[in-house]
């Protein structure tokens, strides 16, 4: 079972790894296997397509990222302290992709979003289940940061939409230029969405 177990594991490495960089449909299934030093026919033990797969290694992503996020946004920091920490980590992360491949990778759901949601239904709602997921956690700082008085909107998810909305598209362009500092307008911008200047955003103690 330890064996079985570790060829899965290096599947799903070797496949995040591939789709980081080249996307999903370039990728084929026997260049996975190689890529992970497995078999091919340890790919359909576990997995029934390169669909399904794709599918795992969006969850496997998703879970490590929740716990980035969870870890954030659910500390102990003032709220809109949180929302900068989670900005400032998503552009540590794309400067680290950089430097360890030389490129700027963007985001994984964002570039699956582009590249499949209108081919494969599956995928497509997967990656709006999460969307939405980051997009109601981003909304509770937001409500959270109403009710101590330090913003005012009119639609918390509205603006968390908006929120994470940019974020999404700062990334692509910090893809697009190979440039990780494209992300930094991404905290003003989100600012302005909640109508707040950065002297008032309270000092972390």
């Amino acid at each position: 079972m330890g064996r079985t177990s570790d060829a899965k594991n290096k599947i799903l490495s070797a496949a995040q790894s591939l789709m980081e960089q080249r996307g999903y449909s370039a990728l084929g299934v026997a260049e996975i296997c190689k890529t992970a030093g497995v078999p091919k026919g340890s790919f359909y033990y576990f997995f029934e397509s390169k669909e399904s797969l794709a599918l795992a290694v969006i969850d496997e992503h998703w879970a490590a990222e929740l716990r980035e996020w969870e870890s954030i946004l659910h500390s102990d920091a003032a709220p809109l302290q949180r929302l900068r920490r989670l900005f400032e980590a998503t552009q540590a992360r794309q400067q680290a992709g950089q430097e360890d491949c030389g490129s700027v990778l963007g985001c994984m759901f964002g570039n699956l979003s582009l590249e499949m949601s209108t081919q494969v239904d599956a995928v497509r709602r997967r990656l709006q289940d999460i969307f939405e997921a980051q997009v109601k956690m981003v909304g509770a700082v937001i409500t959270e940061a109403q009710r101590r008085g330090e913003v005012t909107v009119a639609d918390t998810l509205d603006v968390a939409r908006s929120m994470v909305a940019q974020l999404e598209g700062q990334v692509l362009f910090a893809k697009l230029h190979n440039s990780p500092s494209q992300l930094r307008t991404l905290w003003p911008s989100c600012l302005a969405l909640l109508g707040v200047q950065d002297g008032q955003v309270p000092v972390p103690a």
